[in-house]
């Protein structure tokens, strides 16, 4: 079966009372998780290809989504990542190459060791135990580097998922998240919010890393949810936004993070968008260290929610603000605000979106068969 990812010992979390208290700190430790081994073969005998090629997508995704750092995330549609793999006779067998990498950025390396989608793609073989057949594969960008939206998992996910396709989708949506967790650990730490709602869609809360156990949450289909997502000049690298996380934190906080949090899971499964906004609004301890880091980010909260948003926060590490409403045409009208602030404050040009959730995820496009 496929191996764990445990979470590291080092480094805990003091959660201390602001008052008077005579009672030693709680501790907990700090939500960073290291691989302990590499992924294990769970197919018996190994599948052989039943397309000579694939064209997979996977969507861009909100994590955090305010109070549920590390374990709430959600995915968004219309944005995202291509992969195309193919059957490639002159790569050598149980290998892949990444032949060209387009759209967005082309700065990533075709080193597939060292590239999300290549990585993924390799986990997802090694589960298959491919051994007889080489790939080759072509990324195309249509998420930015350091944007907030996931697109380091949007890779990962759409190349695990072409693997898959390719050789009769063997594996299950969670064998495909621990894919995807091998590339993401090794970009931005060991954490599913992106990962997992890239490959299954919709929202997913991560209620456990050992072992992996992922809940998909199911916003009604006759409730209308709609993001605002304004994503600035500006880029916010994964690694250096989680070093500025407190590693001390008032124990008022996280009760309130964590009230906040089962909130949200609640406006989720309720279709209630007002409370959803109000506690995806509501994070005490991750968005303060944060926004500083992105110029313009507070005024462009105050600026969404002045406009009729019924919540705005830092989609993922950001700099990409992301506030929540029910009607498009309001949408339209939030993220005109929220553009003009970004500008007037942070001096950042910036481009605005309004995107429904994708309940679908990581998905086939098309194929040809041998």
């Amino acid at each position: 079966m496929a191996s764990l990812c445990f979470q590291s010992p080092s480094k805990p979390i003091s959660y201390f009372q602001p008052k008077f208290n005579p009672s030693p700190p709680l501790f907990a430790k700090v939500s960073v998780f290291r691989c302990k081994a590499s992924v294990q073969t769970l197919v018996a005998v190994e599948p052989e290809p039943v397309f000579v090629s694939v064209k997979t997508f996977a969507p861009a995704t909100v994590a955090n989504l305010g109070p549920g750092f590390d374990f709430l995330g959600c995915a968004v549609d219309g944005l995202g990542d291509h992969v195309t793999l193919r059957v490639d006779p002159s790569v050598r067998a149980g290998e892949i190459s990444i032949s060209e990498i387009t759209g967005t950025t082309t700065k990533l390396s075709t080193n597939p060791l060292r590239n999300c989608a290549g990585i993924a793609a390799i986990a997802t073989m090694k589960m298959l135990g491919i051994r007889s057949v080489g790939l080759s594969l072509d990324l195309h960008k249509g998420l930015p580097l350091g944007s907030g939206l996931g697109s380091s998992a949007a890779s990962a996910a759409a190349a695990a998922v072409a693997v898959n396709e390719i050789f009769g989708r063997k594996l299950g949506s969670e064998e495909l998240v621990l894919a995807g967790l091998e590339s993401e650990a090794k970009v931005s730490g060991y954490h599913a919010d992106n990962i997992a709602p890239a490959i299954m869609g919709g929202f997913v809360l991560i209620r456990n890393y050992e072992p992996l156990d992922l809940k998909p949450l199911r916003f009604p289909s006759d409730k209308d949810l709609f993001f605002v997502l304004v994503s600035p000049e500006f880029e916010a690298p994964t690694k250096k936004m989680r070093a500025a996380l407190p590693t001390e934190i008032p124990m008022v906080h996280h009760v309130w993070n964590s009230s906040q949090a089962a909130a949200l899971v609640a406006a989720v499964l309720e279709g209630d968008a007002v409370m959803l906004g109000k506690a995806l609004s509501s994070d005490k301890i991750v968005e303060p260290t944060r926004a500083p880091l992105i110029p313009g980010m507070e005024a462009v909260k105050k600026a969404a929610l002045e406009a009729g948003a019924y919540g705005c926060t830092i989609s993922g590490a950001g700099p990409t603000a992301v506030a929540v409403i029910d009607s498009e045409e309001m949408g339209q009208v939030i993220g005109e605000k929220m553009v003009e602030a970004f500008w007037k404050v942070g001096h950042l040009k910036s481009v605005a979106s309004v995107k429904k959730l994708d309940k679908i995820g990581a998905r086939l496009v098309n194929s040809i068969s041998r």
